[in-house]
């Protein structure tokens, strides 16, 4: 009988989960054995899922799960060197140049196991079958709408937190923005076709932002685009990959622009791919804005776990997205995942 188990995030400031209780419970009816690892961060309740007939684990103890079990997760594992024998559903972050993922790679070539990165989980046409993509750009465009009204009053933006609601943030953010006294910023989103870029512009327009909306046909040049340095805000909603253009390159730091905010919603400052090279790590929740120029300022927000600002809403779309396909692991040796295999063990051969 196929095991999926459903771990804890051991990663801060991490509530999310890939799987709803209505959808363990869909999952049992198929002939298909869940378990559910107890959390105390968790957005979505554990009882629920007991009443769907889960079984119930204490919280992070997926190292001891039966070699067989699949085990399901998010974000990335605890970096400290294990062996990974298991098969492991999760964003990997490993397969688009990133400096850190060769480490994880390792691990999994040590143990025997198999990375089913959910980045890749895509049909037969290349698109991905699940996305955390609306709910990133929506919390990636408050985020640095927070920069942005952090930098009127003279400051760099503070610590961010879990709101129990879009609603909830809509209210927050407005107030914000009201108290800075300073007209409404201009806004120019690239990769707005897409489902990231289309969650940033909606939160954009429902704060009373003029968005430029950009996609593939106005980069196409390659650049540079001056037009991004004359936006107050930029946010960058692509998915990098070779080719991809260099957007903010280092010499506009020193440019004349009026951007005074980057919101890198895609966060790959380690990728080989990074379109805005004037920043090198990820920021936090802690601490949300990296400054990387001063007259005028420029501050980039790169947090890399944005949906888990809305985490009961960001959850239940994305499980809804991805229930079909889990409903199909049974039969690992085709579709959705047959190939994200084959993209593991691409990157498994090249170490």
């Amino acid at each position: 009988m196929t095991h999926l188990w459903v771990r804890a995030e051991q990663r801060p400031n991490e509530e999310r989960v890939g799987l709803t209780a209505d959808g363990a419970k869909a999952l049992i009816a198929a002939g298909i054995r869940v378990t559910v690892e107890e959390s105390s961060v968790r957005a979505l309740p554990l009882q629920p899922y007991i009443d769907a007939g889960c079984e119930i684990a204490p919280e992070n103890s997926w190292p001891e799960a039966p070699r067989d079990a699949i085990i399901f997760g998010l974000k990335e594992l605890p970096e400290d060197g294990t062996p990974l024998p298991h098969r492991h559903i999760m964003f990997g972050h490993a397969f688009k140049g990133q400096h850190s993922g060769k480490a994880l790679l390792e691990r999994f070539k040590a143990g025997g196991g198999t990375l089913y990165d959910l980045e890749y989980l895509v049909d037969e046409a290349g698109r991905r079958v699940a996305a955390f993509g609306y709910w990133a750009g929506y919390a990636g465009a408050a985020v640095t709408l927070k920069c942005w009204a952090a930098q009127q009053r003279g400051e760099i933006c503070g610590p961010v937190g879990v709101y129990a609601s879009k609603d909830a943030l809509l209210a927050d953010l407005g107030a914000e923005l009201a108290a800075t006294g300073a007209d409404k910023p201009t806004a120019i989103v690239i990769g707005a076709l897409g489902r990231v870029g289309t969650g940033a512009s909606d939160l954009l327009e429902a704060m009373g932002v003029s968005v430029t909306r950009w996609d593939m046909a106005e980069t196409a040049s390659g650049g540079p685009f001056p037009e991004i340095l004359a936006h107050d805000l930029f946010l960058n909603c692509i998915f990098a990959r070779p080719g991809t253009p260099v957007f903010v390159p280092r010499e506009a730091l020193l440019a004349e622009r009026r951007l005074t905010a980057v919101g890198d919603v895609a966060c790959d400052p380690d990728s080989d791919y990074n379109p805005i090279p004037v920043y090198d790590r990820a920021t936090s929740w802690a601490a949300p804005a990296l400054r990387v120029a001063e007259n005028p300022v420029l501050d980039v927000m790169a947090i890399d776990n944005l949906p888990s600002l809305l985490p009961a809403e960001s959850s239940e779309d994305y499980a809804a997205q991805l229930l079909p396909s889990l409903l199909t692991l049974d039969a690992l040796d085709a579709g959705v995942w047959h190939r994200a295999a084959a993209e593991f063990e691409t990157h498994i051969k090249a170490l």
